[in-house]
């Protein structure tokens, strides 16, 4: 085990929102004296989100709200990733449609586009984010965008959005509306595509960043096409269990139980003779199957599952949960018992 903490190897913390720092209404426990406590180790703290309707500064006073340090110039959301990239694609003075809140406006205006509300003329580009006031014909005229051969981009595809009445339909399924018709697709800036994580990265000024979220999917997924390490955190979505079976795009470095594991050495991972060790689990592939000896509920044997699993299956498209047999004696090959 290395005796330096795990975040000590890093110069910022890049944080998801929801199942990383708040759950509903209220705080994670240990989630924010763990962000409080990364000022003190001289790491540089970003929260990363994909909501595009809400301004930096509405998403930093609700973190405050709940007693998590937290600036609007701290708060990278997919509205200021997706006009920056738009900023790539097309000339300064371009003209873009923006469908979608007056934040997604005022991030495409600063970048020295022109932003509009008509596809009449054809505007150079189209930026698409979420805001609960859009209607039918913002679509519709989008989709004439789209279709005159403007530039498009959306500032992220999450399907649906948690609502307080239930699931509503997010800026994916408005992006699908007008792929439908259209037949065309957009370039996606925020999770789980890299540009979100760059554009925090490149306002921090920093090189080392750990992603940390608590999503496979488009977390751990984010970070890793942004070539970033990523830490999934047990505290939302994704478990030990969804990890393990995961893809290979999808899997993180480390697996965490909690924000404050942040400040703990992080454990090896060993291998000898195709025994995979940590801590005082242990795992290896026989026939087969995944042979797990530890307590389920220690992550370390996880840890062990893991490194065992994506060894013997290091390319997957495909979700694959392993055949598992747990045992809390020695390791027993099967050519041992023929002896």
């Amino acid at each position: 085990m290395t005796e330096v903490s795990l975040i000590s190897s890093y110069d910022a913390l890049l944080a998801d929102l929801d199942g990383v720092v708040y759950a509903g209404p209220h705080a994670i426990p240990q989630a924010v004296e763990s962000l409080e406590r990364l000022a003190g180790a001289g790491v540089a703290l970003a929260y990363i989100t994909n909501n595009a309707s809400r301004s930096s500064e509405q998403v930093a006073a609700h973190l405050r709200e709940l007693g998590a340090p937290a600036t609007a110039g701290q708060v990278f959301g997919s509205a200021l990733a997706g006009a920056e990239l738009l900023a790539t694609l097309v000339p300064e003075g371009s003209t873009v449609l923006v469908t979608g809140s007056q934040t997604l406006i005022d991030h495409v205006a600063a970048q020295g586009l022109i932003p509009v509300t008509s596809a009449e003329p054809t505007p150079a580009a189209v930026i698409q984010g979420f805001d609960p006031g859009l209607a039918w014909k913002d679509l519709a005229e989008t989709a004439y965008a789209v279709a005159g051969g403007a530039v498009w981009v959306a500032t992220n595809t999450d399907l649906s959005i948690p609502q307080t009445r239930g699931i509503a339909p997010g800026n994916g399924s408005l992006v699908a509306a007008v792929t439908a018709a259209t037949g065309k697709t957009p370039v996606v800036a925020g999770k789980p595509e890299a540009p979100l994580f760059i554009t925090a990265a490149k306002h921090l000024g920093v090189s080392r960043p750990l992603v940390v979220g608590d999503r496979l999917d488009t977390d751990i997924l984010g970070g890793n096409r942004a070539r970033m390490d990523t830490a999934l955190v047990l505290t939302g979505v994704d478990t030990a269990q969804t990890a393990l079976a995961a893809v290979t795009d999808e899997r993180p470095r480390f697996l965490l139980a909690s924000l404050a594991d942040l400040y703990e050495p992080y454990p090896d991972v060993t291998v000898a003779d195709g025994v995979h060790s940590c801590g005082a689990a242990t795992a290896w592939m026989e026939a087969g199957v995944l042979h797990l000896r530890g307590q389920n509920e220690d992550l370390d044997t996880w840890r062990a599952a893991c490194s065992a699993w994506w060894t013997a299956n290091p390319d997957t498209t495909s979700a694959t949960q392993p055949e598992l047999a747990m045992s809390d004696g020695p390791r027993v090959l099967a050519e041992d018992t023929q002896r």
